[in-house]
């Protein structure tokens, strides 16, 4: 069995000073979906069309259950190896076993790949220089894939890279990237995410958003289009018949400590609960947070995390924010 490298000493440094990092991914693994009924079978279970995914492209996506809640947000590239979703560590198990009680009516294979992949996020001035010492022809623009030599570069909103490295090159490829970019926490990487506006479906979320809560539609991860899949039923209906009342905003929170995910966000007010967050990291003024908040509530600066004696929080842009209003005022 392939060993996992022990990476983590290497990524301790927690400073936001550095102009170009990359940070260890430790919080995601690979599932992988192959065989000759691969793609018949995700387009029926997932919020993206893979019609649109070439060797050269990847996208968003999620799966959801028939109520429309999901149970994992990825991102999914092809390979050799087939189909490829990289999401959090905490939801393979329960995906997988979901996944295979519809795959076994079609040729394809279900497997979790995380122990055979390693998974590094690349960002900042030099970026193009790390992916370049690495073999790679540079960084790649948001959604496409470049592939060299066994290793996937996954180009990513806010100029980022996802890199998938396989197992047994991983320490060689760092060094190879650390020639460019310093090394930093995971926590340096969620606030990436966080203030490009991508949020993730993590364990103690599963099943509490339909997709268009956490802005998917906005980033290309549902595709209205492509027919009938798990959940399409109330995706689509939400889109075109409904008013969607949650979604994801960006939040700003006075000093360090972190609310986890899931964690309620309150109107002080009221003491009712009007939200709850999607993940958080610490910055360097001050935690970012993505969470869900009621659409008549995000305004408010009686909003506190946790509860209604936790600290207020203060809402901030996202990057696409002003696309997202003016689509919330056409529909």
């Amino acid at each position: 069995m392939t060993q996992l490298p022990d990476l983590a000493a290497r990524f301790t440094d927690d400073r936001a000073d550095s102009a170009t990092c990359v940070s260890w991914l430790s919080h995601e693994g690979v599932i992988t979906i192959d065989g000759a009924d691969t793609d018949k079978f995700l387009q029926g279970q997932i919020t993206c069309d893979l019609k649109t995914v070439s060797a050269e492209t990847s996208t968003l996506g999620a799966r959801c259950n028939p109520k429309g809640r999901m149970q994992s947000s990825f991102r999914l590239w092809r390979s050799e190896q087939g189909v490829m979703l990289s999401l959090d560590h905490e939801l393979i198990e329960a995906q997988l076993a979901d996944l295979a009680k519809y795959a076994v009516f079609y040729k394809c294979k279900l497997s979790d790949q995380s122990r055979n992949w390693v998974g590094f996020g690349v960002w900042g001035e030099a970026a193009d220089a790390a992916l370049k010492s690495c073999g790679l022809g540079g960084l790649p623009a948001n959604g496409a894939v470049a592939h060299q030599d066994g290793l996937f570069a996954i180009g990513l909103p806010g100029g980022a890279c996802a890199l998938w490295v396989p197992t047994e090159r991983a320490e060689q490829v760092l060094d190879e990237l650390c020639q460019n970019a310093s090394p930093v926490s995971l926590n340096q990487w969620l606030l990436q995410q966080i203030q490009s506006g991508v949020g993730h479906v993590t364990g103690p979320t599963r099943e509490s958003f339909i997709p268009q809560m956490l802005n998917l539609q906005q980033l290309g991860g549902v595709s209205f289009r492509k027919g009938c899949y798990t959940g399409q039923e109330i995706v689509a209906r939400m889109q075109y018949l409904g008013k969607l009342k949650r979604r994801m905003y960006r939040l700003l929170l006075a000093g360090e400590a972190l609310p986890q995910p899931g964690t309620e966000i309150v109107d002080r007010d009221t003491g009712k609960s009007v939200g709850e967050v999607v993940m958080a990291a610490r910055g360097s003024k001050a935690v970012e947070i993505l969470a869900v908040l009621q659409k008549d509530a995000a305004q408010l600066a009686s909003l506190s995390a946790g509860n209604s004696d936790g600290p207020l929080v203060s809402l901030a842009d996202l990057p696409y924010e002003h696309e997202l209003t003016a689509a919330e005022a056409e529909s």
